[in-house]
């Protein structure tokens, strides 16, 4: 029979050294099936292609190939481990007429197993027309192959052969069944293969455990344990308790873990590693932080999966203080974290504050070389960007080799938790020019964005990809899209969405604090009363958003049901229901019940000072917001902010006391705090209102920053107490740029001429103030029918 080619390769190799020809050499004086024996044995210990190749070399030359099956069988799996299935096929070929039975033909099926080589059923389909009779070997090893390519039909074909063959009864054949509908996710079937089985092992019920567990069916998996642990005659072994603890973990069954644990010691598992590390994960999870550690401890071989399970397990629970202790312990006995340690760390030092370890546990992933892991290259971004490092962690995402796209997500969430909401719009048009198709957690991250910076534009973008891409029905994502437009002032959109999308108490809350800052406040109250009527729970957000609408609308009658109501759900104690209260009572000219509800507050803060030293100094009680200023720093110990000096300042304004005024106004910029428009509007207007109008202007010309239409408006209305012509034609001429429709400051403008007898000055800012459409809003009145607030004009009934 003539050599192949590859045969006279395999020859040549006969000449160069080899481990194992001496050993040969004292067995030729033995039978000949000894020979063949000791070869094989040398065939499968082959560490190498070369050594194989080889043993093949020497099979030749003694003329144990083709004829022997059992020797070519070991070469043809030897050669698919080494990835050379040309060779494996070669071999089969020539020794395939020496085989009476599937022997060989399931070695080359299993070898296309192991090489991966995925051959369209080829060799199988040819093993069957040949007339060669599949045993119980063969069905696995083409379910395999039919599993590992996802072919689910010719799967079912072979089941059907199964049957057809009678090997329906043979317990590894049901078993490899089990797994083939297990891998095809199609549990009914694996449900029902398993039904069927006249024998089960103990392999074939910790499959179906493990198949239910996998896909969440944690109730389910459960009770199959209880049966085979209590109904049949076999018992679980190491692997059942390491599938059936992660099933523990997930239904946080405490008890059911611990009777595990029982039985566990009763038969003495417990000193296996992959045991203990389950327990430490399935207690972690459960809660028992303290049940995870005392396993730890008590663990005779710790590993690698050990010490990351049991800080896994701490991270899990929010134990974050213990989770770095045990970090630090694994440091000193000398155990090297790996990446899933790293990356599980990274977080827990996040929410400790501990950027500065984050930043040497970056440096050690760097001496190491494990930065590029995806994993903890996407810790690293997270942490620097909740840090406030932003372009660190643009660094690091930049030189990953491999991004998914929790790496892009994490980055947009590093833009636009910096307020970089430009870079992140940018980011998400990169990652798709990339090939990356954004998720759910891509909008939820980009929408609102868009919302805080007011991006209408790019928001109704992202809308139109949710639509296509079929994420407009993940309620969080719904949310975040009626969040936007109402924070973008188009409440119709966001009530459009809201109408459209699956709803909940968050989905209520938007749209009861968006309407309550529009002048459709009553909509605000509407939705709060829905809520109620089906059954949702009102919660702080609510509450506040219902209590400014009621300040709005002056709507005192509802405002009080809304505060019992806070009152029986106890949510008036807290800090922002109750400063929603004090805003309320005092916007409804109640500073008696606003001054009740500010004593009764246990810990008040700026905002509680500040409603209420605005309050009295709108109602003209100066003496007292000036008092409650005083008090608000030396007898609370409250820090002022920016807002505690623009109430001061205009409850200053509006007593005429100019020089207190000037000193708050002084001690403000002592104080490190930047004057904003509304600080200068209110010195102009308290220069203004004391006859010091030309100082108010000087003021104004000294800006460093360009006067907003408050600051104008505050010199125009002091100008035309005291007719100051000139003056207040500038501040006109610039509050006409700022606002060109709005009507108020031509009428006041027009009003100052007439009184000066300028009457065709007067009548040409009339004109002007017709040809840019600027109207006189009429004046109404409102009144309070049951629950609604009405407001009425001139000529109009109820």
């Amino acid at each position: 029979m003539p050599l192949h080619n590859h045969a006279r390769k395999t020859l040549r190799l006969a000449s160069t050294p080899f481990p194992f020809p001496s050993k040969l050499k004292l067995t030729l004086s033995q039978p000949f099936s000894l020979y063949t024996t000791n070869l094989l044995t040398l065939c499968s210990n082959s560490q190498s292609l070369r050594q194989t190749e080889q043993s093949h070399a020497f099979a030749l030359v003694n003329g144990l190939l083709p004829t022997s099956v059992s020797l070519c069988a070991s070469l043809i799996l030897k050669y698919a481990a080494f990835n050379d299935l040309k060779t494996s096929l070669l071999l089969f070929e020539q020794s395939v007429a020496y085989s009476r039975t599937t022997f060989l033909w399931n070695t080359l099926i299993r070898a296309l197993s192991i090489a991966r080589a995925h051959d369209e059923f080829a060799s199988y389909n040819r093993m069957v027309r040949t007339g060669v009779r599949p045993d119980d070997h063969t069905f696995p090893f083409v379910l395999k192959l039919c599993a590992d390519n996802f072919e689910v039909q010719k799967g079912m074909e072979i089941h059907g052969c199964v049957f057809k063959f009678g090997f329906d009864s043979d317990i590894y054949v049901g078993n490899t069944l089990l797994m083939f509908y297990a891998d095809s996710e199609d549990l009914r079937d694996a449900r029902r293969v398993f039904d069927e089985m006249l024998e089960r092992d103990v392999v074939s019920w910790n499959t179906l455990i493990g198949v239910l567990s996998v896909n969440g069916l944690y109730l389910e998996a459960l009770h199959f344990y209880r049966k085979m642990n209590f109904r049949s005659d076999i018992k679980p072994n190491a692997v059942s308790v390491v599938t059936v603890l992660p099933v523990c973990a997930g239904l946080e069954d405490e008890l059911m873990a611990r009777r595990i644990h029982c039985f566990v010691v009763k038969v003495g598992l417990n000193f296996l590693v992959k045991i203990g590390n389950a327990f430490i994960d399935a207690y972690g999870k459960c809660g028992n932080a303290k049940a995870s550690k005392q396993v730890f401890c008590e663990m005779v071989d710790r590993n690698e999966v050990s010490w990351n399970a049991v800080i896994t397990s701490l991270a899990y629970r929010e134990r974050y203080r213990d989770t770095l202790d045990v970090f630090t312990l694994m440091i000193d006995v000398g155990v090297t974290p790996n990446s899933v340690t790293i990356s599980t760390m990274l977080p827990v030092l996040v929410e400790l504050n501990l950027f500065n370890l984050g930043k040497e546990i970056h440096g050690f992933c760097l001496r190491v070389g494990i930065e590029a892991d995806v994993f903890i290259a996407n810790s690293l971004i997270d942490m620097y960007g909740k840090s406030g490092h932003s372009a660190t962690a643009s660094n690091v995402f930049q030189t990953m080799n491999a991004k998914n796209v929790v790496s892009w997500n994490t980055m947009v969430a590093n833009f636009t938790q910096n307020k970089l909401e430009l870079a992140a719009l940018e980011l998400v048009r990169q990652m798709q020019s990339e090939g990356e198709i954004p998720n759910s957690v891509t909008f939820t991250n980009i929408i609102p964005a868009c919302a805080r910076a007011g991006f209408l534009h790019a928001g109704k973008e992202i809308h139109a990809r949710v639509i296509r891409m079929g994420s407009a029905s993940d309620l969080i994502v719904s949310n975040a899209l009626t969040d936007m437009y109402a924070k973008c002032s188009c409440l119709n959109l966001a009530r459009n969405v809201f109408n459209i999308s699956l709803i909940d108490e968050v989905s209520y809350n938007i749209l009861i604090a968006g309407y309550s800052q529009s002048t459709d406040c009553a909509e605000s109250l509407s939705l709060f009363s829905e809520m109620g009527h089906k059954h949702m729970k009102h919660d702080l957000v609510s509450f506040v958003g219902a209590i400014s609408a009621c300040a709005n609308l002056a709507a005192t009658k509802q405002g009080k049901e809304i505060h019992g109501v806070a009152v029986r759900k106890h949510f008036h104690f807290h800090l922002f229901v109750a400063n929603s209260l004090l805003d309320f009572y005092t916007k409804c000219g109640r500073i008696d019940l606003s001054s009740k509800i500010f004593d009764r507050i246990p810990c008040k803060d700026a905002a509680s000072w500040n409603t209420m030293i605005l309050g009295y100094g709108m109602l003209g009680e100066l003496d007292t917001a000036i008092n409650l200023f005083e008090a608000m720093s030396k007898d609370d110990g409250v820090e002022y902010d920016s807002v505690s000096y623009t109430a001061v300042l205009s409850a200053c304004s509006h007593g005429g006391l100019v020089e207190k005024g000037t000193k708050y106004f002084e001690e403000m910029l002592t104080q490190n705090i930047e004057p904003t428009q509304m600080h200068y509007a209110c010195m102009v207007d308290l220069l203004g209102r004391a006859g010091r109008v030309e100082e108010a202007a000087e003021l104004i010309r000294s800006l460093a920053i360009l006067p907003d239409a408050n600051v104008w408006g505050a010199l125009l209305g002091a100008c035309r107490i005291y007719g100051h012509i000139e003056l207040g034609t500038w501040a006109a001429e610039h509050l006409f740029k700022l606002k060109p429709r709005h009507c108020g400051y031509y009428i006041l403008l027009s009003n100052m001429y007439a009184e000066a007898g300028k009457w065709d000055e007067a009548n040409r800012i009339r004109d002007l103030m017709k040809s840019r459409g600027a109207k006189k809003n009429p004046a109404c009145s409102w009144v309070q029918l049951k629950d609604w607030v009405h407001g009425f004009v001139v000529g109009e009934t109820v």
